[in-house]
Order: structure tokens, then C-alpha cells, then sequence
């Protein structure tokens, strides 16, 4: 558990850690113009529902969600970063969501992978998310 919580701490301040948040923040802006630079131009997401590759379908999914889950906030806890080296970057964390749908509210959560890579001048963009419920969630 040590070494957890070291790994956890020394990543907290890397340029990927800051890549992950800034990822989060512009989704919660509900503006894919905000997100799509922080995507890699072949992201790959794994949503729960669904597979989508590029970011023309990532757009698309966002905001078709964003239009079915009103006011949507996305938080993640429990940051851990499995892989960091000069090149790539492995976050590993819990999700929590909360939004209106169909005018009720409405929340969820799961577990999430992401994995960053560095581009040109020195940017780190998210190349894959993977979704998935919390184990024994139906």
C-alpha cells in the first residue's frame, strides 16, 4: 500500500497528471472545441455503450450525451499512474458522474484507464480512455 500511495503522490505534478486535468476540466465545459485539442488525432474510447475511434466520432458521442445527460459534472478520485515514462503516461482512476436525464436526476460511476502519449512541443494528448461499471454494478 506504500508504494501506492508514493506512485500516486510523485505523479500528482507531472505534465500528464496535468494533461488528465485539463481533460477533465474541458469536458466539464460541454464544448468539444475545448476537449478535441487535448485528443490525440486517432483517440480511441472504449465508453461502456460503445467504441469510438478519431475524434470526429469522439465529437459526436460527447455531444450526443452531453444532450441526453443535462448539466452533466464528471469527477474522477483515486488517481493511481501505472506507467510514466518521457513518451507515455498510464492513469488508472475512479469515475463519478452526475447530470438530468429526462428531468430526473441522475448519477453513475466506474472505473477508467487512460493512457496519454507526447506529442510535438512537448504536449500530452490523450490517445485511449477505457470505461467500465465498478465491479458487481448492473
Amino acid at each position: 500500500m506504500a508504494s501506492r500511495q508514493r506512485r500516486r503522490e510523485i505523479k500528482e505534478h507531472t505534465p500528464a497528471a496535468r494533461a488528465l486535468a485539463d481533460l477533465i476540466g474541458a469536458t466539464n465545459t460541454h464544448d468539444f472545441d475545448r476537449v478535441s485539442p487535448l485528443l490525440a488525432p486517432d483517440v480511441v474510447y472504449h465508453f461502456t455503450d460503445e467504441t469510438v475511434r478519431g475524434r470526429a466520432a469522439a465529437r459526436e458521442y460527447f455531444e450526443r450525451t452531453w444532450h441526453t445527460v443535462r448539466d452533466e459534472e464528471y469527477g474522477i478520485e483515486d488517481v493511481e499512474w501505472l506507467v510514466s515514462s518521457d513518451a507515455t503516461a498510464v492513469a488508472s482512476y475512479c469515475f463519478v458522474w452526475r447530470g438530468i436525464i429526462d428531468g430526473l436526476p441522475r448519477s453513475g460511476s466506474g472505473r477508467a484507464t487512460n493512457v496519454f502519449v507526447r506529442a510535438a512541443e512537448n504536449r500530452w494528448l490523450l490517445a485511449h480512455e477505457h470505461l467500465s461499471p465498478e465491479p458487481g454494478a448492473t
